[in-house]
């Protein structure tokens, strides 16, 4: 582990500060958002602008890492996004905030591309799960750290904005000082959704929701506890919480899924997180809250890698990699509609609407895992499952993914049984 680490240091640590950039922004524009008089549905609009800009920019990165290289592509980007952090100081209208997060989401899937595809290029079969693991952590603990920064005192309003700026250009000097050479890269093949669809409804409808409903706690908890009387410390301090939580039960239900039907899992994870928004419907209180959400979180987060496993159970290995994109597609869509629709549920019957709409969510995942197992049986084998953090997938799905732009290529002549291994859903 240790020699993986320092072979590696330049990619994890360019990657830490750019988690804890991330972090730190989304929970700080909503919050400030809030404070400058935005409403609750021109927060969602500028929140809303990060997974669109992330749609088109996952259908861009990888080309231009083709086209200029690693490093050089990481560089832009990165800039890019430190100028669009600035920007948030010289302004305070949602217009140029929309614009500066649309640009922030089209950078990061690109600087996502560019360590992904550099880590998968230096990984050998020997150390090829520890690299895995320590880009994992790195995922969860750098959203919670920056989340965890919106306590710090900053009396001008100003100093937080100036950090996630510093973050994100200290980013690009590792990988310039490191001695390390970038790997050759080539743009993926590519699958439609339709095709994916016919593999396996579970995990297209699946990832489609459950993006919607992380999507909506973790941008629209800050605006909710605030309405509930906390502070913008105790409100991030929630949120943190329920990021740990969603990181600590990972493994375990990682574990639960392999060795049985994924969709249990789904259905107990689906009627788990609705029972918390339940609970905080019934009993609202600020302790109700941190344990309520962190229960959520629990229950949703690990939604996405359960789907996508079981995806990944029906596909053949040549058609893992590409169908990772597609599902990252359905990440990102989902996460727009949700960043859209939800901080406009928090003025709904006193911030009911926000718990009914998230139970909702988890209600229909249950539903959907729950129909399908009654329309087909579990494949025989199961692979393994691999985690994702809150703000995006930690998987190679992520060098795929600008199989939205792909026009819909499946042939309806091909034999579902070429598509899908293991006798899967059809």
């Amino acid at each position: 582990m240790k020699r993986t680490f320092f072979e590696n240091w330049a990619l994890f640590l360019g990657m830490i500060l750019l988690m804890v950039a991330n972090g730190l922004l989304v929970t700080l524009l909503t919050i400030r958002g809030a404070g400058l008089g935005f409403s609750e549905f021109t927060i969602s609009l500028m929140q809303a602008a990060y997974p669109l800009g992330a749609l088109v920019g996952t259908a861009a990165a990888p080309k231009m890492v083709e086209k200029v290289g690693h490093i050089r592509a990481f560089s832009a980007l990165a800039s890019l996004v430190s100028i669009a952090a600035i920007l948030h100081l010289l302004t305070s209208d949602p217009v140029s905030w929309s614009a500066m997060r649309f640009l922030a989401g089209f950078c990061y899937p690109g600087l996502y591309v560019i360590t992904e595809s550099w880590l998968q290029a230096k990984a050998e079969n020997r150390n090829r799960a520890q690299i895995l693991s320590i880009y994992f952590m790195i995922w969860m603990a750098g959203p919670a750290i920056g989340t965890a920064l919106v306590a710090v005192p900053d009396p001008s309003g100003n100093m937080l904005f100036g950090v996630v700026s510093i973050l994100i250009s200290l980013s690009i000097v590792p990988l310039l000082l490191s001695g390390n050479k970038a790997p050759e890269y080539e743009v993926p093949d590519r699958m439609s959704v339709r095709k994916l669809y016919r593999v396996s409804p579970m995990a297209v409808v699946g990832n489609l929701v459950s993006a919607m409903a992380v999507a909506v706690w973790f941008i629209t908890l800050p605006l909710y506890a605030l309405s509930q009387g906390m502070s913008g410390a105790q409100a991030s301090g929630v949120l943190v919480v329920a990021m740990v939580v969603g990181a600590l039960v990972q493994y375990p239900i990682g574990w639960a899924s392999d060795k049985t039907d994924r969709r249990l899992v789904l259905v107990g994870l689906g009627l788990a997180g609705a029972t918390a928004c339940i609970w905080m419907l019934l009993s609202p209180s600020q302790t109700s809250i941190v344990f309520g959400f962190g229960l959520l979180a629990g229950a949703s987060l690990p939604m996405y890698a359960v789907c996508t496993a079981h995806a990944n159970d029906q596909l053949k290995s040549s058609q893992i990699v590409p169908a990772s994109g597609t599902m990252l597609f359905l990440l990102n869509v989902g996460q727009f509609v949700g960043t859209l629709a939800g901080p406009n549920t928090v003025s709904i019957a006193d911030g009911k609407g926000f718990l009914m709409v998230l139970a909702a969510l988890c209600f229909l995942v249950a539903a959907v895992a729950v129909l399908r197992r009654g329309q087909e049986e579990a494949p025989e084998e199961t692979g393994s499952l691999q985690a994702i953090a809150v703000l995006g997938a930690s998987q190679s799905g992520v060098l795929q993914a600008e199989s939205w732009l792909e026009e819909d290529s499946f042939d309806s002549r091909t034999d579902v049984t070429e598509i899908s291994s293991n006798n899967g859903e059809k």
